[in-house]
């Protein structure tokens, strides 16, 4: 006969260890990905099993595998046509939003303006293959717990639209990842220095420091100015542009070199080797007044390539003088002079190249900050943010972010009417009052737009919900309140409300190009 030791529950729990709630932090970036969580109080990053921290964000789609990372990335000049990089750019828009899709090596498929790609995996959309990724960094964080994580801070763009966020979202569901918060790029890069004790900005003045955060990443510009002060992050105003980054630098070099070595038709393998090559010299011009390599093409022509930083930045100027006025556009938006900057702090590999910084320095007299790795402070300050949301960390702030667009409802006319502005601190509630255009109108329409133009055609459309059973009266009389509704995260929800019969409407936006709910059911069935 066995005998079993019993306890009562309460002592079993007394002496059982107590598990540390985890929420770990994503950076989900356009050239390379990163996942950070907090071990002896410091932001630590994850490594994957060959001991890297920076992954990649390409994945490789063979017919029996998928490959996510530097083995995929491995795999760009062999097989660049099923080896994705840079899907961030995809995410939330359209295939008329694709600027360069002729220098891109994938087999894209145009399904009612979606964005797709075939490969040999199947056709993948955008979001499908920024899940991957997320899957990836999902096992390297269930191998370093020794147990499943499904927790995160996910880090997005400042300037990232409404359907980029709720793709960004799409994307963490089908990785079975739940997401607490997104956070912008910009706000967690201010965290992590924030907390950094050796260079402290919120101790420049008695009412804090104002802050001007530049992430220049592979694929987006962030520009976020805040005010620190007293344990609160204010973002006052923020600019930028979501199709502004290091691959327009690796581009425009591109296109010089084929120009200058008058190249054509060539193949898918090398047009991948010249990119990469332009990426490659890209980063030597980090720390190198000249860079110099050689390539052979497929045809046997051996290119011998010689490229200085000057002609670099000669063939840049276009794309500085765009970053560069969308930060005057920022200090416009937060009613500020230059002088008033106290601290710069440089996000993002592209904010290595020389030239970037001296930009910034001949607009403001201030300290740039880059001590932190510009490619690594993200995932720290997210993983920071994590801890807290976790209550494992007894320090807390107050994160007062803004929504980056204007958001609002089309109008008689096809007139823009704003109802939330840019740079509205959140979360945030706006009603506004309408009411009817013909005499017995029984529905109405509501177009929900985003951005800045007066006409709707110059904005993006989020979505459309009708308020129906009006009562018959003349025009003018029914009285119709809407209501817009965006969250910490930047997520927008609208409902609309007669007032003589209280019939209401609520919609949730979805993402304009993402994926419906049918197919996301679908996918995590798979």
């Amino acid at each position: 006969m066995a005998l079993l030791q019993i306890s009562e529950p309460d002592e079993i729990l007394a002496h059982a260890p107590l598990q540390k709630k985890i929420i770990v932090g994503i950076d989900l970036g356009t050239t390379n990905s990163l996942i950070a969580t907090i071990e002896d109080d410091k932001p630590v990053l994850l490594k994957d099993n060959n001991n890297n921290d920076i992954i990649p964000s390409v994945v490789h789609y063979s017919k029996n595998d998928i490959l996510v990372g530097m083995e995929a990335y491995n795999k760009k000049l062999s097989d660049p046509t099923n080896t994705i990089s840079s899907v961030k750019r995809f995410m939330g828009i359209g295939f008329s939003d694709i600027k360069d899709y002729k220098s891109l090596p994938y087999q894209f498929i145009q399904k009612d303006g979606l964005i797709e790609i075939n490969t040999n995996c199947g056709i993948k959309n955008p979001i499908e293959i920024a899940s991957d990724i997320l899957k990836h960094l999902k096992q390297i964080a269930n191998n370093h717990f020794n147990r499943e994580v499904t927790d995160a801070i996910i880090t997005v763009p400042a300037y990232f639209n409404e359907s980029q966020r709720l793709a960004t979202i799409q994307a963490a569901k089908l990785a079975n990842i739940n997401v607490m918060r997104l956070l912008n790029e910009p706000t967690a890069a201010a965290i992590a220095y924030g907390l950094d004790n050796q260079n402290n900005i919120q101790e420049q003045t008695k009412d804090g420091a104002k802050c001007l955060v530049f992430d220049l990443g592979g694929g987006t510009l962030d520009i976020s100015i805040l005010r620190l002060y007293q344990g609160v992050f204010e973002v006052i105003a923020v600019n930028g542009d979501t199709m502004l980054g290091g691959d327009d630098f690796d581009y425009g070099l591109y296109c010089y070199i084929l120009e200058k070595e008058h190249l054509n038709a060539l193949t898918n393998e090398d047009t991948a080797l010249l990119l990469n090559t332009c990426k490659k010299i890209k980063e030597d011009l980090s720390s190198k007044n000249k860079s110099c390599c050689t390539l052979l093409l497929s045809n046997k022509r051996l290119l011998n390539l010689s490229i200085t930083q000057d002609e670099f930045k000669n063939i840049s100027q276009k794309l500085i003088d765009k970053a560069i006025n969308l930060v005057h556009n920022a200090l416009t938006d937060a009613n500020i002079l230059p002088d008033a900057i106290d601290k710069i702090i440089l996000v993002g590999g592209m904010s290595r190249v020389p030239f970037i910084k001296h930009a910034l320095q001949e607009v403001f007299n201030a300290e740039i900050l880059n001590h932190i790795d510009p490619d690594k402070v993200v995932a720290m300050g997210a993983a920071i943010q994590a801890d807290i949301l976790a209550g494992n960390n007894k320090n807390d702030w107050l994160l007062l972010d803004v929504t980056p667009l204007s958001l609002g409802i089309e109008t008689m006319g096809g007139i823009t009417q704003k109802i939330i502005h840019r740079n509205s601190t959140l979360p945030i509630i706006k009603t506004q009052q309408f009411t009817t255009f013909y005499d017995n109108q029984t529905k109405l329409l509501i177009h929900i737009v985003q951005g800045e133009h007066d006409l709707v055609a110059k904005c993006r459309s989020l979505g459309r919900l009708v308020l129906e059973d009006i009562p018959p009266m003349k025009a003018g009389e029914p009285r119709i309140v809407v209501t817009f509704q965006i969250d910490a995260d930047g997520l927008l929800s609208v409902s609309a409300l007669e007032t003589t019969t209280n019939k209401a409407t609520t919609i949730a936006i979805k993402p304009s190009f993402g994926l419906t709910e049918d197919e996301m059911t679908a996918l995590l069935k798979l």
